[in-house]
């Protein structure tokens, strides 16, 4: 997708991308020695990297599509299984039916680390007909390869390498992948926020930007968290051209109220409302005894959603326009935002230093966006420090032509074994 054509928020992800570089150019950190043999490994790596992508893409995985999660998680269990880890295969608790899977690789150290990506895309069955694989110089393309197949591979490739140098400088490495990130976690929310909280450290493997959109690779501190909001009418049916006047005009009342609220979220610290979806009436000719409108919420902060639903309901209660109508609102939280904190932020700045060893090359830090993300579950307590975008750089999520920047693998790789090896030694104060 060309620059251009960039939707709004993800023009703002590219600017606050931008921003965050000119930060780290100014203050870039010394450069440390590179570790020439864990950088030869993941340079060794590509290849395969490259082949487990295309036997991920090549199973359709859409959230709905209970076989194609099942048969991707068959993959990745026995991909855990040939590490050495002692899997199980948990089912979510709501949803389409597929599983969580989870391994778990028992070290000698003191480290506990967990590492997340999903399983699911949004696309539909049968995708692969018409956006099947496809390798260009600088790209690979698929449905998925970038959200999140990319960030299983780099898990998989990269505990691999660990494993041919053998670390074992943890206590207990787990990976979760879950099936139901892009339909909002809603049967392993709860999974991910409890394995969480049994761990010090969360690094979460959705993808970061393309170069070609912004510039440069990140990781992400700030997602908002979801909610939707719903309003009902309750209105009195009558026939539209005999007797409008008995009837009470649901629609009506539902878009006098839709005016009214669009504006209310600004009032309420760390939430953001825009009403998305309507329905009303069933025939043309009957005055609609009901109507409902759907909103998109976003939060940046705990406690917005139940702020945000209790103004709608003053705001609501304040104003009718159809006599004898009834309203409702009702605001369901979702996914809950993440905030790395400052913790996430030492880890994070380790993080650049590191990237920094590969030619000096930039990491930026993306304060916040605001699309949601699994590290608003791993990091609702606040136990674990949480850190988001270890996945590969891509673009084209949710849309077509969904790619990959193959130069953005050995990076990512030698970024994910470092950390990991440091944080074991010790070597990451946070």
């Amino acid at each position: 997708m060309p620059a251009a054509a960039l939707r709004p928020r993800t023009r703002l992800l590219a600017l606050a991308l931008a921003s965050a570089a000119a930060a780290f150019t100014a203050g870039l950190p010394a450069r440390a020695a590179t570790d020439d043999a864990l950088l030869q490994a993941a340079r060794q790596a590509q290849p395969a990297v490259e082949a487990s992508l295309k036997e991920l893409v090549s199973i359709e995985s859409g959230s709905a599509n209970v076989a194609g999660l099942r048969r991707l998680a068959d993959l990745v269990e026995a991909r855990l299984k040939a590490l050495g880890a002692r899997t199980e295969r948990r089912p979510v608790s709501a949803g389409p039916g597929a599983d969580i899977v989870i391994g778990r690789l028992a070290g000698s150290g003191r480290l506990r680390v967990l590492l997340l990506a999903h399983l699911d895309t949004v696309y539909p069955e049968g995708i692969l007909a018409t956006q099947p694989w496809k390798e260009e110089p600088g790209r690979l393309y698929g449905p998925g390869i970038a959200d999140d197949k990319g960030g299983i591979a780099v898990i998989l490739h990269a505990l691999q390498i660990l494993k041919d140098a053998g670390w074992r400088d943890h206590a207990q490495l787990t990976v979760l992948f879950n099936p139901d990130e892009e339909i909002g976690s809603i049967g392993s929310g709860e999974a991910i926020a409890a394995l969480a909280d049994e761990h010090e450290v969360v690094l979460s493997f959705e993808p970061t930007a393309a170069k070609a959109i912004a510039k440069n690779e990140g990781l992400l501190l700030g997602a908002a968290g979801t909610a939707t909001a719903t309003l009902e009418v309750t209105g009195r049916a009558s026939h539209a051209g005999a007797a409008p006047d008995l009837g009470r005009n649901a629609l009506i009342e539902l878009s006098h109220q839709l005016l009214q609220t669009r504006e209310v979220a600004r009032s309420v610290p760390g939430a953001q409302l825009n009403w998305t979806t309507s329905k009303a009436g069933e025939v043309r000719n009957q005055i609609p005894e009901r109507a409902s409108a759907g909103g998109d919420v976003r939060t940046t902060q705990a406690g917005a959603a139940a702020r945000l639903e209790a103004a709608l309901r003053e705001k609501v209660a304040a104003s009718r326009l159809v006599p004898d109508t009834q309203v409702s609102v009702n605001v369901r939280e979702g996914r809950p935002p993440f905030q790395a904190g400052e913790r996430g932020r030492a880890l994070a700045r380790h993080a650049q230093a590191i990237y920094a060893e590969l030619e000096q090359r930039p990491l930026v830090l993306v304060p916040i966006t605001g699309g949601a993300t699994d590290a608003g579950y791993a990091g609702r307590s606040g136990k674990a420090v949480v850190v988001e975008s270890f996945g590969l750089a891509g673009f084209g999520y949710h849309a077509r032509d969904e790619f990959i920047e193959r130069d953005s693998i050995v990076p990512r790789l030698y970024l994910a074994t470092r950390l990991l090896q440091d944080l074991g030694a010790g070597k990451v104060a946070y």
